[in-house]
């Protein structure tokens, strides 16, 4: 299993941007500018807020499919071009998420090709299985009723994503929200390692154990929510700070 490696790179505007080497070969910014929201945005305002963080050195640009923010990026992506505030698509590494309603083995690949629509890229750095759980095709949120909640067919779903990877769709494609038990199902017939596991972690959060086995096999973790999960009701990181 080829080690985890991190070292600094610079943008052509002088900043220092940590990366880390996946499993893939690919090298992705560790600190990335989160594109999720529980309330309605004014029309514009996610676009505005993704061109700021990549104006001030953002160059990870995280979202997908369940956050309805893929076109917001893929306008801002456009304008940051346009000002050159980035010197080609190269210079950023975008993540997209596969929502449950599309976690069926025949609707991964179109789900991607709608994503990379919406975003106005021929490819993603890293696509990740938003969460262990398959909805009814209909379902685009998190609501759901008694019987459109089903467990993941993890073997073929994780083949779809291989294929994915091996269209060229997306350069690395992982995992989300997974525990120890549900990567142990995937490795057991993946013919591609996840390069990451997304998942929540904070002070309040360590994750030690997911995190010593996801080493283990060579799975980067990243962190989401890394102040606590406040829109839940999870707020004791900042209440911590006060």
């Amino acid at each position: 299993m080829e080690v985890e490696r991190q070292m600094l790179q610079q943008n052509h505007q002088g900043v220092s941007i940590p990366l880390v080497t996946l499993n893939s070969g690919h090298n992705m910014p560790l600190i990335a500018a989160g594109t999720a929201s529980t309330f309605p945005l004014p029309e514009g305002q996610p676009t505005m807020a993704i061109l700021d963080a990549i104006e001030v050195g953002y160059r990870h640009i995280d979202t997908a499919a369940m956050y309805t923010t893929e076109e917001a990026v893929g306008a801002a992506i456009k304008e940051a071009l346009t000002r050159e505030l980035i010197m080609s698509r190269q210079d950023l590494f975008v993540t997209t998420k596969l929502w449950c309603n599309n976690a069926h083995p025949d609707l991964v690949l179109p789900a991607i090709k709608e994503s990379l629509r919406k975003l106005g890229l021929e490819y993603v750095d890293l696509y990740l299985i938003h969460v262990p759980a398959t909805l009814e095709p209909h379902i685009l949120d998190m609501s759901c009723k008694e019987g459109e909640l089903f467990s993941l067919d993890i073997n073929s779903v994780w083949a779809a994503m291989e294929e994915v990877h091996k269209l060229g769709l997306a350069k690395s494609i992982g995992v989300s929200n997974f525990t120890c038990k549900k990567l142990t199902e995937l490795l057991a017939h993946a013919k591609i390692v996840p390069a990451v596991n997304q998942v929540e972690m904070h002070p309040a959060m360590r994750q030690t154990r997911l995190g010593e086995f996801c080493k283990e096999k060579g799975i980067h973790i990243s962190a989401y929510s890394p102040l606590g999960g406040i829109e839940w009701g999870f707020d004791v990181v900042m209440a911590m700070s006060c």
